[in-house]
């Protein structure tokens, strides 16, 4: 049996942005989480969750050996900060987002 838990619960992100294309790292606070993250925070599923959001690709890099994943996000802030009407399109709105997601915990034995 697992429980349900959000990635902010295990994993803190930082973002940038730079014109029309946003980055974003999730590092895992404890490596024995990365798995976790690994597994369930993917490139398709957030294409899938923010289809509006995402308008472009978006790749997914794996940092094992910090035991973190950094998402580029194409097509994602409207044009840019500069152009875009948006009074909140900074790369920084999507780390909450995807923070906020929920994923399955780890396994845990039965009482």
């Amino acid at each position: 049996m697992s429980d349900r838990l959000k990635v902010h619960d295990i994993a803190h992100a930082r973002a940038g942005d730079k014109g029309d294309i946003a980055s974003v790292s999730v590092w895992a606070y404890d490596p024995k989480d990365y798995p976790l993250l690994k597994s369930q925070l993917t490139a398709e599923r957030l294409k899938a969750t923010f289809p509006k959001l995402l308008r472009g690709s978006v790749t997914r890099y794996e940092l094992d050996h910090l035991h973190g994943l950094n998402f580029v996000l194409r097509d994602a802030l409207e044009g840019g900060v500069n152009t875009s009407l948006n009074l909140d399109s900074h790369g920084k709105s999507f780390s909450y987002l995807i923070l906020g997601l929920e994923i399955d915990g780890p396994e845990l034995p039965s009482p």
